[in-house]
Order: structure tokens, then sequence, then C-alpha cells
């Protein structure tokens, strides 16, 4: 578990918001602002995305907001083709995805990435990812589940993470003071009937914003 202690605002914690796909997701996020947007390329995923759909959404955007790519083992030219296109800022890569698959998005761009995990996973971390994503474990190959887990499954590292599961109002601020993550992401916690609320991402992004950590 991190154990660095955070004695600043938490407005230094990075806010992002997954799982966009509609157009008034967009128009909601760019009046909350986070840190980061995430569009889902995975097919399988209620909240799924494609080229085009995202190439919409990412015009809407504020451009201070970076998006992030949300990828299953997929091929490495079409990460590249959304990078270069200026629809991805980032790439985040939840399926078997190893160090080579890294080393090779890193050599051939330079794209970040942030490699998901399931806490308490006996995986090696990739040393060439920039960050590390901690999410629920679970049965499901791949994806979150939306449910919280036992953060004392989280290891020390020296990697910056993005905190992820089951995340909402409700336990954010705990979150954040337990783990002191660089980044929560938040997908399901801000949703109404699978879609995106707006009140629910204003209300999350000001309480993050609004309180201090010790």
């Amino acid at each position: 578990m991190q154990n660095k202690t955070c004695t600043c605002k938490n407005k230094n914690v990075k806010i992002k918001i997954c799982g966009l796909f509609r157009q008034d997701d967009a128009v909601a996020v760019n009046v909350a602002l986070p840190d980061f947007a995430g569009f889902v390329f995975y097919p399988e995923s209620p909240r799924a995305i494609d080229f085009e759909g995202a190439k919409i959404l990412k015009k809407i955007l504020n451009p201070k907001i970076l998006t992030v790519g949300i990828f299953v083992n997929e091929k490495i030219e079409n990460i590249l083709k959304l990078y270069e296109a200026k629809i991805i800022d980032i790439a985040q890569l939840h399926g078997s995805e190893d160090e080579d698959y890294i080393k090779t998005i890193k050599n051939m761009s330079d794209l970040t990435i942030i490699k998901a995990l399931k806490a308490g996973s006996t995986s090696v971390l990739p040393d060439s990812a920039d960050y590390i994503l901690f999410d629920t474990p679970d049965k499901k190959l791949y994806g979150g589940t939306g449910k919280t887990f036992d953060w004392s499954l989280i290891p020390s590292i020296n990697k910056p993470i993005f905190l992820a599961g089951g995340l909402n109002h409700a336990n954010i601020i705990n979150a954040i003071k337990t783990i002191k993550p660089f980044a929560v992401d938040i997908s399901s916690g801000v949703e109404t009937n699978g879609h995106k609320d707006f009140d629910k991402i204003l209300e999350i992004t000001k309480l993050i914003r609004g309180t201090e950590y010790e």
C-alpha cells in the first residue's frame, strides 16, 4: 500500500471520468472539467465507442481534458491510428498486454501508457508503462466490475497509480485518503440507468476538489 502522506488539498488528485459514448457525456464533463475522459474501444463493453464516435466526442471535449482510449488486446496499429488522429492522448490497456507489447508501442510513438491490473494479481508490473491502474479482482477476464474491493490488496509500487473499482460520492474521499493515488477512475459511480449523469459527475468532481487531505 502506498504510504505517501498528502497534506495538500486534493485538487492535486487527478480525476478520470471513463466510459463516455454519447454527446451528452462530453457536454457534461466539459462543465466538470476532469483531468481525463475515457473512451472504451472494446466491443463487448456496454459503453463501447468506435473511431467515428470518439472523433465526434473529441471535438466536443474541452482540449484541457486528456482523452484515454481503453483497449483489450487491441492491434497496436489500431491504437496508433487513434493516437495519430489525435482522438486519444493516452492508451489504457486492460488485456494480457505484456512488456514487449508496451515496448513496441513506445518504440513506435510517444504514447503514454496506463496498464490496468486486477488488485492482488500476480502479474508482473510492466516497466515500460507510465502508470498502473488497479481495479477490482474478479473472475471476469477483462474490464471493470463497478464494485469496490479490499484496498490492502494494492501493492506499494514506484509508479503513480490510478484507482478504479466502484468509486462513487460515498466512498471516494476515503479511497483517496487511504490509497493516495495519482488519479481516481470513475465510471458507473456517476451513472444512472447505465448513462452518465450530469449531476453525479458535477457532484463528485466538486467533492474531490473541495476536500482537504491529511
